[in-house]
């Protein structure tokens, strides 16, 4: 088991855009003046580049084409709506935004069956109808080696399908509160934490309870 990868499936973007739908929970998100083809032409640029650029570095890219219809303006971030495991599972989740929730593919997912191991599947999507969600790899922060979820709560990521999830997939989880400086909740775990091989990336500042703070820390020491 190893705390990172070299194969990534990438969605190359075929409606990027200010999504006027996932504003209202993230609070880094601004609309900008900007023509909409223009930014989706750049998304695209940028996208292509980068595909490029790893790889240049050995890194194995399974790239997705976005469809047009429906447009999907944040299609570029599927590790919202599905995580790969080792063991050949594949998980799908539920998506706070209505306009995102139409990413979730089958055919993606049987395109990558057809060159990898998928053997299990789970679905958390129909809690969206109890307005219940946790966005993947958003919410959830994986230490694959050591089995520890990592989450900080919000709209987006719910404390009962955190338990559910960490309960199926025998990890432990360390949920805890991350705010902004206006003490709104930060939406993803990925936007405050980080994990390396023998690194983590972590706001402190923006984990405002001390024994989860403490919690957190110690984790990261023991392992």
């Amino acid at each position: 088991m190893r705390h990172i990868t070299d194969r990534i499936m990438m969605i190359r973007p075929a409606s990027f855009q200010f999504n006027e739908e996932t504003a209202s929970s993230n609070a880094f998100q601004t609309a900008g003046n900007y023509d909409n083809e223009v930014i989706k032409a750049k998304a695209i640029e940028e996208f292509d580049s980068m595909v490029a650029s790893l790889r240049s570095k050995g890194i194995t890219i399974e790239v997705i084409q976005d469809t047009a219809e429906p447009r999907k303006p944040d299609a570029i971030f599927p590790n919202n709506w599905i995580s790969f495991h080792n063991d050949g599972t594949v998980v799908t989740y539920p998506m706070f935004a209505k306009n995102r929730r139409s990413e979730r593919r089958e055919d993606i997912i049987d395109t990558l069956s057809e060159k990898y191991l998928i053997n299990k599947r789970y679905t958390f999507d129909y809690y969206e109808e109890e307005d219940r969600f946790l966005e993947g790899t958003g919410s959830m922060l994986f230490d694959r080696v050591d089995n520890i979820v990592y989450a900080c709560l919000s709209p987006r990521t719910d404390v009962v399908l955190l338990e559910k999830y960490s309960v199926l997939m025998g990890a432990r989880k360390i949920a805890f509160r991350s705010v902004d400086r206006e003490g709104k909740d930060i939406y993803h775990t990925n936007v405050m934490m980080a994990l390396g091989v023998n690194f983590c990336v972590l706001c402190l500042e923006s984990i405002k309870n001390e024994v989860e703070k403490k919690e957190i820390l110690q984790s990261l020491e023991d392992t």
